[in-house]
């Protein structure tokens, strides 16, 4: 089931502006960046630590590329700050149907392709207490 928090996803006007807050107030390094053309945005993965199974925990900064992406829907309606809350987990598709059996509401029918080549899907935020949830399987841990 799962197995730590993967991530906190930060939704920002200004990913550079955003990154360097975490640089110099905290210490934060930036891992690893990419833009997903899917989700719409540019992001950035700034590792927080390491855990025992292996994995390791992040914040996830998010920029939106278009404004009907997701997150720039999100981030026009409610400013910046928390997105989501990221659970990681070996198997996203177990646990996404073990879950969905419960009556949580799934986002994807198929997780779909993540930060850094992960596998992702989502839980519907009414269905957890106004948060939205996204489950993660890394394709490598870092």
């Amino acid at each position: 089931m799962l197995t730590r928090i993967d991530h906190i996803g930060i939704a920002c006007h200004d990913l550079d502006t955003t990154v360097e807050f975490y640089r110099s107030t905290y210490g934060f390094e930036v891992l690893h960046t990419e833009v997903n053309e899917e989700q719409g945005v540019r992001e950035a993965m700034l590792r927080i630590n390491g855990t025992s199974d292996g994995g390791s925990s992040y914040l996830q900064l998010l920029e939106p590329v278009r404004e009907d992406s997701a997150v720039g829907k999100w981030l026009a309606r409610h400013g910046e700050g928390v997105h989501h809350i990221a659970f990681g987990t070996g198997d996203v598709d177990g646990d996404s149907e073990a879950i969905r059996d419960k009556g949580v509401r799934v986002l994807y029918d198929e997780p779909r392709t993540g930060t850094m080549g992960s596998r992702i899907t989502f839980l519907h935020p009414k269905d957890c207490h106004g948060v939205l949830t996204e489950l993660v399987t890394s394709a490598t841990e870092h």
